[in-house]
């Protein structure tokens, strides 16, 4: 689903694909919809667990924790598994699919948020309204996503990321995956 949308996935190709008989599928899930749900529960943990790791340190080092998250590895050119879903419109029009997708950005905004206030009250982090930075954070990640496939290149988005470093930190360092 991550790699063709759910509304291109068909049940058939998640059986072949899982190698397991129709039964199984409808035995466990009940219906495409409950199984991508649990899919989709599966990749948004797992999502919100490497922002997390990423985010988690000292308050001392927020500035750099939050920069890091911008300049975390990623798999560019496949996507977010999260915000890949966000343009799927039968995921937005379904309550359970659109309520996962929700919810694993608002934790991940929270994160953000919780972090950015650390880094403002310490002084590496511009002063500005940490929610406000932290849907800017979110938004240039996602957006750096769209970017990237769009040209077939990670480059974009690599660009977008040391950009919105540069910006945050009050030092104007953009941050560089070089030297890490």
């Amino acid at each position: 689903m991550w790699e063709r949308g759910y509304a291109s996935t068909s049940p058939r190709k998640i059986l072949d694909r899982a190698e397991v008989g129709q039964g199984s599928m409808y035995h466990h899930f009940g219906s495409k919809e409950v199984l991508a749900a649990a899919a989709f529960e599966r990749s948004a943990a797992a999502t919100l667990a490497r922002a997390e790791s990423v985010l988690a340190g000292s308050e001392e080092d927020a500035a750099s924790r939050v920069v890091g998250y911008l300049l975390a590895q990623r798999d560019v050119l496949l996507g977010c598994p999260v915000g890949r879903m966000a343009s799927d419109p039968d995921v937005l029009a379904s309550d359970s699919l659109s309520a996962i997708l929700r919810t694993t950005f608002a934790q991940v905004r929270a994160l953000l948020t919780e972090v950015i206030a650390t880094g403002i009250a310490a002084g590496g982090l511009r002063a500005a309204d940490p929610a406000e930075l932290a849907d800017t954070v979110l938004a240039v990640v996602q957006g750096g996503y769209v970017l990237a496939r769009a040209e077939g290149d990670a480059e974009p988005f690599e660009r977008a990321v040391r950009g919105a470093a540069a910006m945050l930190r009050t030092d104007g360092e953009r941050g560089d995956r070089a030297k890490r």
